[in-house]
């Protein structure tokens, strides 16, 4: 049997923390970013962590 791979962008978008959580990184950064407020622009530059509804499918995703 071959080895099943990652999927790629699932692979770029998360990363698993030492405790194995999974991390995410949030939207809305990439542009118009004169729009947003600095105190916004800080939240969203946080990680958080993927919420337990879309854990099982993140994991399917990166095969853990």
């Amino acid at each position: 049997m071959p080895k099943i791979k990652s999927h790629s962008g699932a692979t770029k978008r998360f990363k698993v923390t030492g405790t194995g959580k999974i991390k995410r990184f949030k939207a809305y950064t990439s542009h118009i970013l004169t729009h947003k407020s600095a105190k916004r622009g800080r939240r969203l530059r946080t990680p958080a962590l993927v919420h337990s509804a879309n854990l099982v499918g993140v994991r399917r995703m990166l095969n853990i």
